[in-house]
């Protein structure tokens, strides 16, 4: 049993990403999706993974009781990808993210599972607003950003990075 907040929808369920994850982290962070538009995170081994969730997610989870969540489909227990609400540096507020293995793209779960996660970080963790970050070419977030309501507000560069990314903001009507 995880001490945090997990969310269901009629397919999914999505937990916070716990070490149990740790060789489904480590497939997805070598995927070559997660290493083109996200970037090589040097997870090359199980322990690499245990480290990256112990340094990387459990942290911020524990700080503000969000952070990573993993997406399990409810028919077979398959683990899809994970999808997020991350306090990232260089952004004015919590930026949404999600990242899918191949395998599981184009079936819907990336909308399913960062939609259901757009309505907790309104209705149960109170956020006003949601950010969100994707680079120049990748034409499937950008779709699905725009997909859950999210506009495109320009240019940013991130703290100690180069490539400027495109920028993405909602805020939730009152």
């Amino acid at each position: 049993m995880h001490p945090y907040t997990s969310f269901e929808t009629e397919r999914l369920i999505i937990r916070p990403t716990s070490y149990e994850d740790a060789p489904f982290i480590y497939e997805l962070l070598n995927t070559p999706q997660w290493l083109k538009y996200i970037g090589d995170r040097n997870v090359k081994s199980l322990k690499a993974a245990e480290e990256y969730i112990s340094s990387r997610m459990l942290p911020q989870l524990e700080r503000l009781g969000y952070g990573t969540y993993t997406v399990i489909r409810k028919a077979d227990g398959t683990k899809l990808g994970t999808c997020g609400l991350y306090d990232r540096e260089g952004l004015p507020g919590i930026d949404i993210g999600f990242a899918f293995l191949p395998q599981h793209e184009k079936h819907g779960y990336a909308f399913e599972a960062t939609n259901k996660l757009k309505q907790a970080a309104f209705n149960h963790f109170g956020l006003r607003q949601l950010y969100a970050i994707t680079t120049k070419d990748n034409k499937a977030s950008q779709k699905l950003l725009e997909k859950l309501g999210l506009k495109y507000n320009g240019l940013i560069t991130l703290p100690n990075a180069n490539e400027e990314l495109f920028f993405y903001h909602l805020t939730l009507e009152k």
